[in-house]
Parts: C-alpha cells; sequence; structure tokens
C-alpha cells in the first residue's frame, strides 16, 4: 500500500498535488441514508483557510469550492464511495522553479527524490500541506454521521501555546472565544500577544510553531481494539500524519515521568450507581480503550520550515492545523464506532 489511505471501515483516500488541477478525497464505507450538508462541508474547509490577510497565514487564496461528484443522491448518502474535489486555482508556478535543483531545509524535497527518485518541486506537490484540505473534507462528512450517534460526541481543538507564550488552561466558559481572534486562542489577552509575537517574527523573517490541545467530550466507553489498534495509537498515528505534526501526548503526557504511581492512578468512584474514575490523568484512555472521560490531547506543531524563501508561506501554521486535527479524529471516532459494532451482539 502505498499510505495514502486511513480507516477500516470507514476509509478514507487522498489524491492531488499543491499545483495540480485540483486535490481531492474518496470515501468508502459511510452508512447509507445520511442527509449530507454541502453547506456544512464547506463551512468545515473554510475553517481551515488562512486566518489573516497575511501577516500570520500564507497569502496563497484559494476559494476551496467544495464539489461533491459521487456517493450523495438526494441529499443523502447511497452507501457506495463519496468523491469530493476542490480545485487549485490560485497557483504561482514561478515562484518555485528555482527550486528545481534545491532541496528546501525542513521540507521533504530530499527525501521523496531519494525514495522515489523524481519530485514535484511545485510547492512540494503531494507533501505539502495543502493535502490536508482532503482530510478537512472528510473530516467533514465523519462529524456528520457523528452527530446521529447518543451522545452527541464533541471534538474541541484550540492554540496553548505560540512560541514562548502559553495561554492558561482550558477552560468550558471561554470555548467561544476561540473564533474571537485569527490564534484561535481562548484567552483573549494571550491571544493579542501570541499575536504580536508572530508578527514580529515574521517581520524578522523567521517563523514559530506552537502547541494545540484537542478535547473529545462524550465519548463512548469502549472504543479502541487491542492489541495494535488501540484508540490511543490510531489518534497518534492520524495525528502525526498531518504535515507539522512532530510530537503528541495524552493526559498528563511527558509530565507521568516525574509523577509517582499514586499521583498517576486514576481511582474509582461511584456515581448514581455508576464506576467511573475520580481522576483523568489518564486522559481518557485506559489499555487503549475510551474511558469515557474527556480524552485530551496536546500536539506540538513545528515552525514553517519556509522562512525568507520566494514563495507564498505561513509564519505560524497552529491556527489551521486546528480544523484538520480535529477532521483528523473525526474520522478515526467514526471508524471505531462502527467496529465496535461488531466486537458485541
Amino acid at each position: 500500500m502505498a499510505g495514502n489511505s486511513i480507516g477500516r471501515l470507514f476509509r478514507v483516500t487522498t489524491w492531488g498535488e499543491s499545483h495540480g488541477p485540483a486535490v481531492g478525497v474518496v470515501i468508502d464505507g459511510c452508512p447509507a441514508g445520511i442527509k449530507i450538508s454541502l453547506k456544512k462541508i464547506q463551512e468545515e474547509v473554510d475553517r481551515r483557510k488562512p486566518v489573516d490577510k497575511g501577516s500570520i497565514s500564507t497569502t496563497r487564496r484559494e476559494q476551496d469550492r467544495v464539489r461533491i461528484l459521487s456517493g450523495i443522491f438526494g441529499g443523502k448518502t447511497t452507501g457506495m464511495p463519496i468523491a469530493m474535489i476542490v480545485e487549485n486555482r490560485d497557483t504561482k508556478t514561478k515562484d518555485y522553479v528555482h527550486l528545481k535543483n534545491t532541496y528546501r531545509p525542513g521540507h521533504a524535497d530530499f527525501t521523496y527524490d531519494q525514495k522515489y527518485g523524481i519530485r514535484d518541486y511545485l510547492g512540494g506537490g503531494r507533501s505539502s500541506g495543502r493535502e490536508t484540505v482532503c482530510r478537512v473534507m472528510a473530516g467533514a462528512v465523519a462529524k456528520i454521521v457523528l452527530s446521529h450517534f447518543e451522545p452527541k460526541l464533541e471534538i474541541f481543538g484550540h492554540t496553548l501555546q505560540i512560541g514562548i507564550i502559553c495561554a492558561p488552561v482550558f477552560s468550558e466558559k471561554n470555548k467561544k472565544n476561540r473564533e474571537k481572534n485569527p490564534v484561535r486562542c481562548l484567552d483573549i489577552s494571550m491571544a493579542k500577544k501570541m499575536i504580536d509575537y508572530i508578527e514580529q517574527i515574521r517581520i524578522d523573517g523567521d517563523s514559530i510553531g506552537g502547541v494545540i490541545e484537542l478535547r473529545i467530550h462524550n465519548c463512548p466507553i469502549g472504543l479502541g481494539e487491542p492489541v495494535f489498534d488501540k484508540l490511543g495509537a490510531d489518534l497518534a498515528k492520524a495525528l502525526l500524519s498531518i504535515p507539522a505534526t512532530k510530537g503528541i501526548a495524552f493526559g498528563e503526557g511527558f509530565g507521568v515521568a516525574e509523577m509517582k504511581g499514586s499521583q498517576n492512578n486514576d481511582t474509582y468512584i461511584k456515581i448514581n450507581g455508576k464506576i467511573k474514575p475520580k481522576t483523568n490523568h489518564a486522559g481518557g484512555l485506559l489499555g487503549g480503550i475510551s474511558t469515557g472521560e474527556p480524552i485530551i490531547m496536546q500536539l506540538a506543531i513545528k515552525p514553517p520550515s519556509s522562512i525568507s524563501m520566494v514563495g507564498r508561506h505561513d509564519s505560524c501554521i497552529v491556527p489551521r492545523v486546528i480544523s484538520v486535527a480535529e477532521s483528523m479524529v473525526a474520522i478515526v471516532l467514526l471508524d471505531h464506532l462502527l467496529r465496535q459494532k461488531t466486537a458485541r451482539i
């Protein structure tokens, strides 16, 4: 297999290159009879677009108008493969011609060339972050299908850190602030500091990374397959496949290295006749299986590699990765929910 697909029952395959005619996705295994809203898919794709006019994000401005080619009839899924595309319209090939014989530091130019003996030097081709719009289209469909399950799952990502600037820990009451600032931080005052910091980095001709937190609420107990298809393992694979993602932590993450077992263990209590963990140091996963507690993950996002270079690039990609990360989580969760239906009669 060439590594362009993910999922067992809900299977997603992406295709296309940065400067090709279009990029797209094929989804196989989507249950039939689900009402699909093109508007909702477009809204998810629009969240992935550059979040400002260039001080933070790339100046490449693609319309990213989603077209559904198959798998939908009368506004509902047919059970057949769903194909969707967006066209690449705002390409400037001349900005990349000079890279034909040059390997860009931090990019996949060298490794693709060594592996295949040929590479698409126009924006990185298949290795470009442009490919992630395909994941968001698939993730949008996955979110729509997930909305039919009870209880309603919630997948929520936000910016926790940009460079040395850290926001306070997650607050439920501040969730509404995420879309009120271009860095998608829940703390408005820290968001302003992050924006100023990124702007100074941009002026210096450099780039910066950060940390995203992802939270899954209302996840059913029991998702995840032993031994190699653990839910955490599949989430990690999906999220680490996103360009620029360099690390992932669940629950206390690397903090467990400094904890004693008595501090890290989640003891059980009974509430209203139901057994549940008293704390959630494990981050919602035990033995690779969901506990019903919030699944909490943090992603380390590297600074964009294209610095002081001809072309159109992001100074900080962290805010744009959030929609992609949420989409990958939705794809994995739906796949595991469908698999769980075969685990018990």
